[in-house]
C-alpha cells in the first residue's frame, strides 16, 4: 500500500481521538525536562487544536481518494467549528484550577500518556489495508484467495498491498482492459476453473509488473496476438487445460525472461517453427497431452537453457534428425505415449546432461545402432510398451548413474548379452511382461554389482542357467512368477546372500532341490503357490524345508499337491517324513510266462517269502513266477531305488484290460492285457468302423435336412 496513504489514515485516526478528548498531548523541551512548550497552565484544547490543524493538512490529499479519509476530513471540519466557539473563553480560571490540583493533573496526564502508548501500539492494525472482499481470504503476507460464482471481475475491496491474487471457481469469463488496473504491488495472478473464454488485447498493459500468470483449466480457444508482450519481467505463464488449437507465432515475442511455459492439455496440432524463438531463458516447456503430429526440426533451437521438455501423450510419428541438437542443458525429455515408429540415428547424442528419458508406449520395433550413447548422466530410461522384435548388440553407452531401467511389454524373444553391461549403477531392473521372452543369455546380469531389484515376471521363461544370478550379490528382490519354469538348478540362488524376497508363483514347478535356499539366510518372503507340485519321493526335501521355515513361505497354505491323485490338493508343508518311508524300501521283480490260452484262475493261495508276503495265482497251463530279494541279495540290488509294497497280499489276475491297480476290501488288484498284435488290430478296426459309421450318420442327417428344406419351399410355393 502507498505509505503516504497509510500515514494519512493513521494520523487522521489520531487527530480524531485528540479532538474527542480521549487523549491529551504533553510536549516537553529536549533540553530541560521542566521547560514546557505548552505550560501546564495552557489550555489543553489549544494544544489539541494545533495538532488537529497539522493533521488536517496531512489528510487533505487522501480525502478525495479514500472513503475513510473523506469521513475523517468531514469530522475534523465539524470539530473546527466547535473549537472556534471555545477560542474566546478565558484561560485564567483554568490555570488557577490547574495549579491547585497539580497532583490531580499529573495523574490525569499519566493516564493520557498510557492512552497514547496504547493507541500508537494499535495503530498498525487500524490502517486502510485491512479491507477484504467477503468472498476472499487475505493474509498479512499479501496473498488474497477468492472463490465463488458471485465474482465476475477482480474485486476492488482488496488490500492495496496484495501481491498474490488467486481466483478459483468464479464466473469471471472475461479479463477486461481495466480488470488489473490499480494493482501495482501485484506480481502473481491466477484465474483457474472459471470458464474464462476472452482476454482483452490490452488486458496486461495496466499490469506490466506481473511475473507469474496462471490461466489453467478454462475455456480459452484463442489468444490475442502479443497479449503478454507488455509484461516487463515475466517468469511463468500457465495456459494448461484450455482448448487452444493454434497460437500466433509472435505470441511470446519479447518475453526473454520467461522461464516456465505450460501448454499441456490443449488441442495444439502443428506449432509454428518459430513460436519459441527469443525465449532464451526458458527452462521448462510442457507440450504434453495435445494432438501434435509433427515438430519442425528447428523449433527448439533457440531454447539453449531448456532443462525440461515434455512432449508426452501426443500423436508424433517421427522425430527429425537434429531436433534436439541445441538442447545441451536438457535434463528431462518425455516422449512417451506417442506413435513414434522409428528414431534417427544419433538423435540423442547431443544431450550430454540428460538424466531422465522416457520413450515408452510408442510403436518402435527396433532401435538404431548405439541409440543411447553419449548420455553419461542418464539416471532413468524407459522404453517399455513398444513392439520390439530385436535389439542391437551395441545399444547402451556408458551410463554409470542410471538407477532404473524399464523394458517390458515387448515382443522380444531374447535380449543381447551385453545390453546392461554399461549400467554398473543400476538399482532396479524391470524386464518383465514380455510374453515371448523365452531365453536369457548366461552373462546378461554380469555387470550389475549394485542391483537390488530384478523383475522377470510374466515372461515365457522355461529354463534358467545355474549361474545366471551368480554376480548379483546385492540383490534383495527377485520376481520370477508367472513364467513356465519346470525346474530350477540346485545352486541357482547360492550367491544371493542378501536376497529377502523370491516370488516363484504360477510356474510349472513340480519339485525343488532340498538345499536350494540353504545360503539365503536373509530370506523373509517366499511365494510358491500356483505350481504343479508332485508330492512323491522327490518332494520330501523341500517339504521338510517348508515345515521348518513356515514363516518365510507367505502362501504355504496354498502350496498344494497336484500329483499323485491320492495327495491331490494337500498342502506340501503338511507332508511328514514318515510318509516317505517307502522311498527307502527295496524293489522286487516279477516275471511272467504265459501261453495263448487263458483258463479261469484258481483261488489265490498265500505264499510266504523271507522279505515280503506275496500271494501267487496259477492256472493251467499258464504259470507265474515271482523273484523277490532275500537277505543274501547283492550289494548292487540294495542301491537301487525301491518302490513300496502295495499291501501285505499281492493278487494277480488276468483280465482283458490295460494295466492298472485298484484297491478293494483290503486287496490290491493288478490288471493287465497281454500284448497281442491280433487283438490290437481288432480294436483298431472297431475304432475305425465306429468313426466311419458316425460320419455316415452325420452326412445322412445333413441330406435329410436338405430334402426337408426343399420340400418346405415347394409347399410354400404351392400355397402362394
Amino acid at each position: 500500500m502507498d505509505r503516504v496513504a497509510v500515514v494519512n489514515c493513521c494520523l487522521g485516526l489520531l487527530g480524531l481521538l485528540l479532538q474527542q478528548g480521549m487523549i491529551g498531548v504533553e510536549a516537553k523541551s529536549i533540553f530541560k525536562s521542566e521547560n514546557h512548550i505548552f505550560n501546564p497552565s495552557d489550555d489543553a484544547a489549544l494544544q489539541n487544536k494545533i495538532l488537529t490543524l497539522l493533521l488536517h493538512k496531512r489528510l487533505v490529499p487522501a480525502a478525495n481518494n479514500y472513503p475513510l479519509g473523506m469521513e475523517l476530513a468531514n469530522k475534523i471540519a465539524e470539530l473546527e467549528e466547535l473549537q472556534s466557539l471555545r477560542e474566546d473563553l478565558e484561560l485564567e480560571s483554568k490555570i488557577t484550577a490547574s495549579l491547585r490540583e497539580d497532583k490531580s493533573i499529573n495523574r490525569k496526564r499519566g493516564e493520557r500518556s498510557l492512552w497514547i502508548v496504547f493507541i500508537l501500539s494499535t495503530l498498525p492494525l487500524l490502517n486502510c489495508d485491512t479491507f477484504c472482499h467477503s468472498n476472499c481470504l487475505c493474509d498479512s503476507d499479501g496473498m488474497a484467495k477468492c472463490t465463488g460464482h458471485a465474482i465476475t471481475d477482480i474485486p476492488k475491496e482488496l488490500p492495496i498491498s496484495t501481491n498474490t491474487l488467486l481466483l478459483n471457481d468464479t464466473n469471471m469469463n472475461i479479463i477486461n482492459e481495466q480488470s488489473l488496473s490499480g494493482r501495482k504491488p501485484l506480481v502473481r495472478f491466477s484465474l483457474t476453473h472459471s470458464h474464462l473464454h476472452t482476454i482483452h488485447p490490452r488486458a496486461f498493459h495496466v499490469a506490466p509488473q506481473l511475473r507469474s500468470i496462471m490461466l489453467s483449466n478454462n475455456d480459452l480457444t484463442s489468444l490475442p496476438s502479443q497479449v503478454f508482450s507488455p509484461l516487463t519481467n515475466p517468469e511463468e505463464i500457465y495456459l494448461d487445460g484450455n482448448n487452444l488449437e493454434t497460437i500466433a507465432p509472435d505470441m511470446f515475442e519479447g518475453l526473454k525472461g520467461l522461464s516456465v511455459l505450460d501448454l499441456t492439455r490443449n488441442k495444439l496440432i502443428d506449432p509454428a517453427p518459430d513460436i519459441f524463438d527469443g525465449l532464451t531463458n526458458l527452462t521448462t516447456l510442457n507440450l504434453g497431452r495435445n494432438y501434435i503430429k509433427k515438430l519442425s526440426p528447428t523449433i527448439f533451437h533457440s531454447l539453449t537453457k531448456l532443462r525440461r521438455l515434455r512432449i508426452y501423450n501426443n500423436q508424433l510419428q517421427e522425430l527429425d534428425k537434429g531436433i534436439f541438437d541445441k538442447l545441451v542443458n536438457l535434463e528431462e525429455l518425455n516422449l512417451h505415449q506417442n506413435q513414434i515408429k522409428s528414431l534417427p540415428s544419433q538423435v540423442f547424442w547431443s544431450l550430454e546432461n540428460l538424466k531422465n528419458l522416457t520413450l515408452s508406449s510408442n510403436q518402435l520395433k527396433t532401435l538404431p545402432h548405439k541409440t543411447f550413447y553419449n548420455m553419461p548422466k542418464l539416471s532413468k530410461l524407459t522404453i517399455y510398451k513398444n513392439p520390439f522384435l530385436s535389439l542391437p548388440d551395441e545399444l547402451m553407452g556408458h551410463m554409470p548413474d542410471i538407477t532404473e531401467f524399464y523394458l517390458f511389454s515387448t515382443n522380444l524373444t531374447t535380449v543381447p548379452g551385453n545390453v546392461f553391461a554399461n549400467m554398473s549403477g543400476l538399482l532396479r531392473l524391470n524386464l518383465h511382461l514380455n510374453n515371448n521372452l523365452r531365453e536369457l543369455p548366461l552373462d546378461l546380469f554380469c555387470c550389475l554389482p549394485n542391483l537390488q531389484k530384478l523383475s522377470l515376471r510374466g515372461n515365457d521363461i522355461e529354463l534358467l542357467h545355474p549361474q545366471i544370478f551368480s554376480t548379483l550379490a546385492t540383490l534383495r528382490i527377485l520376481l520370477l512368477n508367472d513364467n513356465i519354469l519346470k525346474s530350477l538348478p540346485e545352486g541357482i540362488f547360492e550367491n544371493l546372500t542378501e536376497i529377502e524376497m523370491i516370488d516363484l508363483r504360477n510356474n510349472k514347478l513340480m519339485t525343488l532341490p532340498e538345499d536350494i535356499f540353504l545360503s539365503n539366510t536373509h530370506l523373509k518372503a517366499l511365494s510358491l503357490s500356483g505350481n504343479l507340485w508332485d508330492c512323491s519321493c522327490a518332494i520330501r526335501g523341500i517339504a521338510r524345508w517348508i515345515r521348518h521355515n513356515g514363516h518365510v513361505v507367505l502362501d504355504r497354505k496354498n502350496v498344494e499337491c497336484h500329483s499323485p491323485v491320492y495327495q491331490l490338493l494337500r498342502s506340501v508343508g503338511s507332508l511328514r517324513d514318515e510318509e516317505f518311508s517307502y522311498c527307502n524300501a527295496r524293489t522286487f521283480n516279477i516275471s511272467f510266462t504265459t501261453q495263448t490260452n487263458f483258463p479261469e484262475s484258481t483261488p489265490t493261495v498265500p505264499v510266504t517269502t523271507t522279505s515280503l508276503p506275496v500271494a501267487s495265482t496259477t492256472s493251467d497251463p499258464t504259470t507265474f513266477s515271482a523273484s523277490l530279494p532275500t537277505e543274501s541279495s547283492t550289494q548292487s540290488d540294495e542301491n537301487r531305488p525301491v518302490s513300496p509294497p502295495f499291501h501285505d497280499i499281492l493278487v494277480i489276475e488276468q483280465r482283458l484290460q490295460y494295466i492298472h491297480h485298484s484297491h478293494h476290501k483290503g486287496w490290491v488288484y493288478l490288471w493287465f492285457l497281454p500284448s497281442s498284435p491280433a487283438l490290437i488290430g481288432i480294436f483298431m478296426f472297431g475304432y475305425v468302423l465306429l468313426l466311419a459309421t458316425g460320419l455316415l450318420l452325420i452326412l445322412a442327417a445333413m441330406f435329410g435336412m436338405y430334402r426337408l428344406s426343399v420340400s418346405l419351399d415347394k409347399m410354400k410355393t404351392e400355397c402362394a
